[in-house]
């Protein structure tokens, strides 16, 4: 019966029958079976190119790559079915699959985040061109899981430019991260990595410029303390700024 099928399939692949093509297609489609479906699309939508067929065609044609998990081609797909149906009752259902599809190809933190900023990029045009739309609370929401994500790649960055002993450069990155998500829910785990790069930078510093980073550290655990009175990296920040202050007397 394997064989038979197989057979039948690759015979009909040769077949310059176009409908039969077509009919069998959607059959493949509806049987889940999206490899051989995605075939005979390529090779009958120039047949049915303008006319209602290529409208039904090209959205399962994209839904097709989506349910084999090409998340990259099946975006670029229903991307393209919105540009190319504007008014078709499956436009806007195409643009939030187009974006999500972005979501779903975005890597772990640890990897690089060109997708996911893409992915943001994308969800957002979706909430702005669609606002009355009820995915846009699921919009919002994968937005913010999406931007953590690019909040702990960052902190992660900073770290480890600690770890390095780069002082400088853990500096920047933290006071960065802050900047650019001043509610990142890493802030206390931020500002306290922040005060202590300053205190390594300035005990490696010439003698002109530590009293001026010691300061910064200081002032930073200042802010910190104010926000997170009982915080668990308070023992070790006590005891960064006693130090800080003998040498700044010194």
């Amino acid at each position: 019966m394997l064989l038979s099928a197989c057979n039948g399939y690759n015979k009909l692949q040769k077949s310059s029958d176009y409908k039969l093509k077509y009919a069998k297609a959607l059959e493949y489609y509806d049987k889940e079976d999206y490899y051989k479906a995605l075939n005979l699309f390529d090779q009958v939508m120039p047949f049915y190119r303008g006319t209602d067929e290529s409208e039904d065609m090209q959205y399962k044609y994209a839904y097709a790559y989506y349910y084999q998990k090409d998340f990259i081609m099946a975006s670029y797909y229903f991307n393209r079915f919105a540009k190319t149906f504007p008014t078709s009752k499956y436009v806007e259902e195409c643009a939030y699959m187009s974006a999500y599809c972005k979501y779903l190809d975005s890597p772990k933190y640890s990897l690089d985040q060109t997708n996911t900023k893409e992915a943001i990029k994308e969800l957002q045009i979706y909430i702005n061109t669609y606002p009355y739309s009820n995915k846009v609370e699921k919009s919002n929401e994968l937005i913010d899981e999406l931007r953590t994500k690019l909040q702990k790649k960052s902190l992660e960055i900073a770290k480890l430019y600690l770890k390095m002993k780069r002082y400088k450069a853990a500096v920047t990155s933290f006071e960065n991260l802050l900047k650019e998500y001043p509610d990142t829910q890493f802030k206390e785990e931020a500002l306290f990595r922040t005060i202590e790069a300053y205190y390594f930078y300035a005990s490696k510093s010439v003698r002109s410029k530590r009293k001026e980073r010691y300061l910064e550290a200081v002032d930073n655990y200042n802010e910190f303390i104010s926000l997170y009175p009982d915080s668990i990296y308070n023992k070790d920040l006590k005891y960064m700024v006693k130090q800080a202050q003998k040498e700044m007397n010194r």
